[in-house]
């Protein structure tokens, strides 16, 4: 991490005002103390809670510096140079005469005059301090500093234990600092003391909890939702094509085999119940990576601009949570153009497009639509997505499996009941429409007070008009587009 170079080299330029997006300000302001001595000029923090102090020399600023106005003018009126750390001052901003008096300081600001930081987890600036600003990120620890960083806590705890060594293997550690990636190195270190404080060891149990709690610390409000329970491929019935398809590709996205491309991500399309959402959980249940859902529904917002910017706060955390993958529901919902939404969908997807061609992080991109004839071209050709599946009703075989696993969940023995049978009779059903059935045949049972019979299913399936009949124009229609424009999900 070269963030003091980059600092020194930035306050060096004689910018009048630096803005610096963190989270992590204890690490701000300890940069800052290292660089005091070099730079030869005071460094001041000021919070509208302790007013103005000198961090470099741990001295308090005498003056009624509290209050923001008082504190500008100050600055303004103060010759000796020096640098200003102003913390959380964004809600500040609005007001126009912190803005004139900010600019009065950049103004004033020759070379080797005042230097304002404005330190926040996010800040917009004005447009007309914009031309006295340089930004700049602190760099997240890399996998050197965070092995580091577990290292460290391993050997604190060993001393408070009577030297008794951490507990963990090669191949545990790195998967833990993998998932550490994207976190600040005090959110890093409290995850991973966690971990070894209940017993001692970092153990592949550690690692759903880390991850959980990665995602808490990087939550940006509602419009990312995690899933903690990822579905195991052995809960999909049928599907063998696309299991197969995940599977070999499963190593080159974990381990990033030289020679040959990631795969970056694919979209499920289908009849509605066929499996689409539980074949998208189970890709992160299959390669053992957390499941992010970005919603649609959520994203927009009624304020001109700020779609895009959930947008882009979204795909950052995700990036953040790398290596994950990335279940967009509905896809068609959010970039679909519309006449009447000035623009926004069309904002939204080249957004989207942009970050599904340039991104680096291991983020794979499972996208579900239900309307393909929705979505634009750009977004579904080669190179964005790797392939295209489509998720169709279940042939005999595959419904036989549907009911096994359902009835099994519920604590049933598929071996009693007439698999054949049923699937025959459940011709056309989506797998949601079996589990229905299989729910809706146990509250017969409950009645009658007798255990489920293949009977109690039967009747249920009698009952039941599924999407297929009911809507057969449209499923037909949508399995004659897909039939030379797909890859079936399911199949030898």
């Amino acid at each position: 991490m070269n963030d003091r170079h980059d600092l020194e080299l930035v306050l060096r330029s004689h910018v009048p005002i630096v803005v610096l997006e963190t989270h992590d300000e204890a690490r701000v302001l300890d940069q800052f103390r290292q660089l005091a001595v070099r730079l030869g000029k005071p460094v001041l923090a000021w919070t509208v809670t302790t007013g103005l102090r000198r961090i470099d020399l741990d001295l308090e600023v005498t003056g009624p510096v509290s209050e923001p106005r008082a504190l500008l003018e100050q600055v303004r009126d103060t010759e000796a140079p020096g640098i200003y750390l102003l913390l959380d001052f964004h809600p500040y901003l609005d007001d126009p005469v912190h803005v004139r008096l900010l600019k009065e300081i950049a103004l004033r600001s020759d070379p080797g005059g005042h230097t304002l930081v404005l330190v926040s987890h996010a800040l917009d600036l004005p447009p007309e301090l914009r031309g006295f600003t340089a930004r700049v990120e602190m760099a997240l620890p890399d996998a050197k500093a965070l092995e580091s960083l577990i290292r460290e806590e391993a050997k604190a705890w060993s001393g408070a234990n009577g030297g008794r060594r951490v507990a963990t293997d090669n191949r545990t550690l790195e998967l833990l600092i993998r998932h550490l990636g994207g976190l600040t190195a005090a959110d890093a270190r409290r995850l991973v003391r966690h971990a070894i404080q209940e017993d001692g060891a970092i153990t592949q149990e550690d690692l759903p909890q880390v991850m959980q709690a990665k995602y808490r610390l990087l939550d940006r409000g509602g419009v990312l939702s995690f899933e903690f329970d990822t579905a195991h491929f052995a809960d999909v019935g049928g599907l063998t094509r696309l299991k197969r398809w995940l599977q070999q590709r499963q190593t080159t996205f974990l381990e990033r085999e030289s020679g040959l491309e990631p795969p970056r991500g694919i979209l499920l399309v289908g009849v509605q119940g066929a499996g689409k959402s539980l074949a998208a959980k189970a890709v992160a249940g299959l390669w053992g990576l957390p499941l992010l859902r970005l919603d649609f529904g959520t994203l927009y917002n009624k304020f001109h601009g700020e779609t895009e910017r959930n947008l882009r706060e979204s795909l950052a955390a995700a990036e953040a949570m790398a290596p994950c993958v990335l279940w967009v529901d509905e896809v068609e919902k959010g970039v679909a153009a519309d006449q009447h939404d000035g623009g926004t969908s069309q904002r939204v997807l080249g957004t989207l497009l942009t970050w599904m061609a340039e991104r680096k992080a291991p983020v794979f991109l499972v996208a579900t639509a239900n309307a393909i004839e929705r979505l634009p071209p750009e977004l579904i050709r080669k190179g964005r997505l790797d392939e295209i599946f489509f998720v169709d009703l279940p042939d005999a075989r595959v419904r036989e499996d549907i009911f096994a696993i359902h009835l099994r969940k519920r604590e049933q023995d598929p071996a009693a009941f007439d698999l054949p049978a049923l699937a025959a009779a459940a011709e056309q059903f989506s797998g949601a429409e079996i589990e229905q059935a299989v729910v809706a045949a146990l509250y017969l049972a409950r009645e009658q007070r007798v255990p489920l019979e293949t009977l109690h299913l039967l009747t249920e399936l009698g009952q039941t008009r599924p999407l297929a009949r009911v809507m057969v124009e449209k499923i037909s229609a949508l399995r004659n587009w897909a039939r030379d424009r797909t890859v079936p999900a399911n199949g030898d």
